[in-house]
């Protein structure tokens, strides 16, 4: 106010972040004539809006979820990335102490660098900040069970910006549930019935689902139980309008599904609205040729359309350029085990904002992280 001593936070003020109380490199600012503020809050890809003396905020343009995990990535279609991956979280071998994971499946990582890992033999869910030495639990984590504070093996996790929360696929409990982000002590279950795998989220917050008992995947809008099927659904098999255990799935800005389709060892795309797919990865058969997978696991699509894979079987993670009919090897492939240039079993799949490639070294029990060397 004019002839102040001091200012007033009218929005914001409450470190870096995501929540509905923090900003994350704000830059335009406007202000209406009832004193409610407008904010282009770069780092969340978001427009705020604070009301006068409000204590958060709410996001009325972009800011939805955004587990991508790497459409929103320019990645040059010749990148490198450095060939000694740096363990940033677990890798104090198999355990259930808070700096360790056992067996771990599908992560995210968000715009601050915060990992969140499905640590599915521990039966929960743990945030790792980055540069910490241990995590900590932010869903499950009190054994084994069906109870609405406990999960049975999950094997992914995403995060739902706008409502903060995680949601989190529970596939031994045969349900996919939802836990708040801060301070959750018990899930809410959004789906049940379902033998569920990967989990995506489009930038309508529309969820979309793998579901490996009945080889589909299956797109949910807020509140429904049901959803649509948006890839097979026609039965079991190796046709293009099949899949046979659909595993982890990819969902880019055209609505297009990029599911990891098992036991075909391939990868399939199926644009929005379309009868079949097509295949964009693998496809020639079980081997370790280049262009052929091992257990194909966890998918990711760049804004170029690039494909990267977790070759689990291969213990490497592979490149695709579009319309490629092989791939190249970017990290890993040197046989299996616990170097720093090796894996054991990689799953979980997930790039930084900065195109830093994290992969979930599911049998060395760590996540690595990848940084990227050249992007031209």
């Amino acid at each position: 106010m004019e002839g102040a001593k001091q200012a007033i936070v009218v929005a914001g003020g409450q470190g870096k972040g995501n929540n509905l109380t923090q900003l994350s490199y704000p830059e335009g600012v406007v202000v209406d004539h009832l004193g409610t503020v407008y904010v282009a809050d770069l780092g969340n890809d978001r427009i705020m809006r604070w009301s006068e003396g409000a204590t958060q905020g709410s996001a009325i343009v972009g800011g939805n979820v955004h587990p991508l995990r790497g459409s929103s990535i320019d990645i040059h279609p010749n990148a490198r990335w450095q060939q000694n991956g740096i363990t940033v979280a677990g890798g104090n071998r198999q355990g259930n102490g808070i700096n360790q994971l056992s067996f771990p499946y599908g992560l995210y990582v968000d715009d601050d660098q915060i990992i969140y890992v499905a640590d599915e033999s521990n039966h929960r869910i743990v945030e790792w900040k980055w540069g910490a030495t241990s995590g900590q639990v932010v869903a499950g984590g009190n054994g084994k069970g069906s109870g609405d504070h406990q999960l049975s093996y999950p094997l992914d996790v995403i995060v739902d910006k706008e409502r903060d929360s995680l949601i989190i696929s529970d596939w031994w409990n045969r349900r996919v549930v939802r836990w708040l982000r801060q301070n959750g002590t018990s899930g809410e279950t959004i789906i049940s019935k379902i033998v569920c795998r990967g989990l995506a989220m489009d930038e309508n917050g529309l969820l979309y689902v793998a579901d490996a008992e009945n080889d589909e995947v299956r797109r949910y809008r807020r509140g429904e139980s049901q959803g649509i099927v948006v890839a097979g659904g026609n039965g079991r098999g190796n046709r293009r309008d099949q899949l046979n255990e659909s595993q982890y799935v990819f969902v880019d800005r055209d609505h297009s599904v990029y599911v990891s389709d098992w036991r075909n060892n391939r990868v399939m795309k199926w644009r929005e609205g379309a009868k079949q797919g097509i295949v964009v990865a693998g496809g020639q058969g079980y081997g370790n040729g280049l262009t052929q997978f091992s257990d194909p696991q966890g998918v990711v699509v760049d804004q170029l359309g690039t494909v990267y894979v977790a070759d689990a079987g291969n213990d490497r993670i592979m490149r695709w350029s579009k319309e490629a009919t092989q791939g190249s090897v970017i990290v890993g492939g040197n046989g299996q085990g616990k170097q720093s240039n090796q894996l054991n079993v990689p799953i979980g799949l997930s790039f930084d904002r900065d195109g830093n490639l994290y992969v979930v070294d599911a049998g060395n029990d760590r996540v690595q992280k990848f940084n990227i060397e050249s992007n031209r």
